[in-house]
């Protein structure tokens, strides 16, 4: 039994100057009672109750442990009271960890909606590419695109997104654009590879298979990756979130859409608590909202419009791959993945 819940019985009995009166007033049998100031003073090793069969003293002992007690009693309850609180209410520092592109857009708004729903949480943002120790970096949730093999976390899925193959016009313009996920044996990919040849994965009538490619370069930044294919550097398979702005005004052109796997999904990940804080919890369940807003429909902010000054004559490769684009923004798509 816990010392201070000793402690708290003696006081009772001390000032109810008796046993009966502190079973009632503790909701106890008199017999735990009597069980519970037996076991403090045979802990401490003196008699702290001087009794009888018709009154109830305390003992030299027992009046210093009432009068010392006192503060670490009110001092324990006040901590007890202040973390149900902290439980209850969304309040106290909170660390997350996220892939670096995410700041860009969806999770830019995430937060400022959140912070100024909850005041009293204080938010701190780790932004990496790398695995985490969730318990020795101190990270109470974990954002992540990629998949998640400890067993330890508990790991919620957010939102389905889409991976996309894009490069810059001027790119489809000088290589062509490719009709078939093989076709890239022939472009230069820019990849999360460190390899010189690496694969990557399409789908093709339910079937998964991987294709060979050539990495021109490698990064652990998808944001790295679409600056290069900005520039016309080489071909990009990133998450389409990061890319959305580039895609809808036109920087970027996508292919192969009807090849892309659609299993991918952005995760919050957290390890396995008996008592997560209330500001976690409310975290996850702002996070799971946001996502079902974006899946139902534009909830947040759309991007300001970014104006391009009209493309120079192109190639007949660009037209193509103008149309191309053109061709399939218009089709249907169900899947509103977070804007990046």
């Amino acid at each position: 039994m816990d010392g201070l819940d000793l402690i708290k019985t003696f006081r009772e009995v001390a000032f109810r100057r008796s046993f009966s009166r502190a079973a009632i007033s503790l909701g106890m049998s008199k017999a735990t009672v009597s069980r519970y100031v037996a076991e403090l003073e045979t802990r401490s090793g003196v008699r702290l109750l001087n009794r009888s069969t018709r009154s109830l003293s305390l003992t030299d002992a027992g009046q210093v442990l009432l009068d010392r007690s006192t503060e670490l009693v009110t001092m324990a309850e006040n901590t007890l009271n202040d973390l149900q609180a902290h439980g209850a209410h969304p309040q106290g520092r909170l660390r997350m960890s996220a892939p670096h592109g995410l700041i860009a857009g969806w999770l830019s708004d995430v937060i400022a909606g959140f912070i100024k729903l909850y005041p009293d949480v204080y938010v701190s943002l780790v932004f990496t590419n790398d695995d985490l120790d969730l318990i020795e970096e101190g990270i109470d949730i974990h954002l992540t695109g990629g998949r998640i093999d400890d067993m330890n976390l508990i790991v919620r899925r957010l939102v389905q997104f889409d991976m996309v193959v894009c490069a810059a016009p001027s790119y489809w313009a000088q290589r062509g654009m490719p009709q078939a996920p093989e076709d890239l044996g022939r472009h230069d990919v820019l990849s999360f590879s460190a390899k010189q040849t690496t694969n990557l994965p399409f789908e093709t009538n339910g079937q998964a298979y991987e294709v060979p490619v050539h990495s021109r370069m490698e990064a652990n930044d998808a944001v790295a990756l679409i600056e290069l294919a900005l520039r016309g550097v080489g071909v990009a398979y990133v998450p389409e979130p990061l890319a959305q702005s580039h895609l809808e005004r036109g920087a970027l052109v996508p292919v192969l859409r009807e090849h892309m796997p659609r299993e991918h999904w952005l995760y919050a990940a957290y390890s396995q608590r008996r008592h997560n804080s209330a500001a976690m919890r409310a975290m996850l369940d702002y996070l799971q909202q946001s996502m079902d807003a974006l899946t139902e429909g534009p909830a947040l902010p759309p991007p300001v419009p970014v104006t391009v000054a009209p493309p120079p004559p192109v190639t007949c490769a660009l037209s193509k791959a103008q149309a191309g684009a053109r061709a399939t923004a218009s089709t249907g798509r169900k899947d509103t993945p977070p804007r990046q």
